[in-house]
């Protein structure tokens, strides 16, 4: 449901300090100054979409800043991507200034101290997000603040419509799909800063897509416990499409399942392979790391290492004992048949 404050309600003495608490609420603590003594006009309409927070405003003309005092009463680093609809705006972050005409992208980090001064009324959408949503690199976030970015050729170009489009009716999508559209839409942020921050040498999709792809492995190794682990919760966790998941992997010779499996099995493996005073059944092992049917544990443990779960551990078991034997001790050699080929066994990486 939208969020409309406007002043137009308002008394006329109280339109500035109304507007600076309008604008501290939905989007951070900062100073707005009107320009000139005239009627203040503004409003500005906040929908979320996820946990993107896409805004409307219009006002006359007016200075914005942050300064580090409104930077430390903000709890959580925020970054924001606007759209200037219409009119004009001064830019100015990171010792850098921008003329931002209509059209234009500009990226604003907010844990830094920035302003924005508008010459006439204005129309921008902003977007804004925390910033460790991002999963890119705070150098290159900082290499682009204090820039207009075109948007008449190159990923600009892409981009603009897409954000103008969304903005329109960020309250139409039911919550499932606002979720996986922030998770795009933020995909596609990340790839404007990477792409902004290494305009040569570098392609700039395969630099975020690698970011994401770390987040997801790390996702992978620290869930593998969770039968409910799956593309699908995968993609939902990190607020992307299954599609875009499926698609970050068609370069690492696995998918996404295949990779969740031959972790399991690994770490199946080397428990299954521990010596113990009591050690845990194979029916244990398996659901402690994710396997809910034990027969289909056991094919799949098969089909990776070339032996059931059970023979494993006993193999493992007898490679100690040998180990730890007398020299010259018989080994059954129905064992030794059994034993699987090295390049088999799980990894210790």
């Amino acid at each position: 449901m939208s969020s409309v404050l406007t002043t137009t309600s308002v008394p006329d003495q109280d339109r500035v300090a109304y507007w600076n608490d309008a604008v501290n609420r939905t989007l951070v603590p900062v100073a707005v100054t009107p320009h000139g003594d005239g009627l203040f006009d503004a409003r500005i309409v906040t929908n979320r979409l996820g946990y993107l927070q896409v805004s409307t405003m219009e006002a006359d003309a007016e200075r914005v800043s942050r300064t580090p005092a409104l930077i430390a009463r903000s709890s959580e680093a925020l970054v924001a991507v606007g759209v200037q609809i219409s009119g004009t705006a001064t830019f100015i972050q990171d010792g850098r200034r921008a003329e931002v005409g209509e059209g234009d992208l500009v990226v604003c980090d907010r844990s830094r101290p920035y302003s924005f001064d508008y010459p006439q009324r204005f129309a921008t959408h902003v977007f804004q997000l925390p910033r460790r949503m991002l999963g890119v690199p705070d150098s290159d976030i900082r290499q682009v603040t204090g820039h207009a970015i075109g948007t008449r050729s190159g990923f600009g170009a892409v981009l603009l419509p897409f954000l103008a489009s969304l903005a329109a009716s960020p309250d139409a999508y039911p919550p499932a799909v606002a979720d996986r559209l922030a998770g795009n839409v933020v995909d596609l942020f990340a790839t404007l800063i990477t792409e902004r921050a290494h305009p040569s040498g570098t392609d700039a999709e395969d630099t975020a897509r690698s970011h994401l792809l770390l987040r997801v492995r790390d996702h992978i190794n620290r869930n593998l416990s969770d039968p409910d682990l799956s593309p699908e919760s995968i993609a939902r966790a990190h607020r992307i499409s299954i599609r875009y998941l499926h698609r970050l992997f068609e370069g690492e010779g696995t998918t996404v399942g295949r990779l969740i499996q031959k972790r399991r099995l690994e770490e199946c493996g080397r428990e299954l392979a521990r010596r113990g005073r009591t050690a845990p059944t194979v029916s244990a092992v398996a659901q402690r790391w994710g396997f809910v049917n034990p027969a289909h544990f056991s094919r799949a443990f098969r089909a990776a290492y070339g032996v059931s779960p059970r023979e494993w551990r006993n193999l493992r078991t007898l490679q100690d004992d040998v180990a730890l034997s007398p020299v010259g001790r018989p080994v059954p050699s129905s064992m030794v048949a059994d034993r699987p080929r090295a390049d088999l066994a799980p990894s210790r990486g």
